[in-house]
């Protein structure tokens, strides 16, 4: 996670990675001096979980449809272009959504 917000890639994550580090983005949280979120940070959060859904919709997907690659042992180069594939039939089959 920190290789990719490194790289400028955008990085979600859930409110447990508060601490994370730079370039690692994390919804707005309240606090004891601040009870309730402004409708600037509800909209933020609002947003973040919407991105953040589609992206663990799609990895689920991927588990589910693709358990062969639970057990798989192979060198992680190999393993990645299997699930590349993996991806690309899963995103033909659900017209591009995920």
């Amino acid at each position: 996670m920190t290789a990719a917000a490194a790289a400028g890639l955008p990085t979600l994550a859930d409110k447990a990675y508060h601490a994370a580090g730079i370039g690692i983005r994390t919804p707005a949280k309240k606090t004891a001096a601040q009870p309730l979120l402004n409708a600037r940070q509800r909209v933020y959060n609002l947003l973040q979980s919407r991105a953040r859904a589609l992206g663990e919709r799609a990895m689920a997907i991927l588990k589910t449809r693709w358990s062969a690659l639970h057990r798989i042992s192979l060198c992680p180069h190999r393993i990645g272009a299997i699930v590349q594939a993996a991806l690309v039939q899963t995103h033909h089959e659900h017209q591009g959504r995920y």
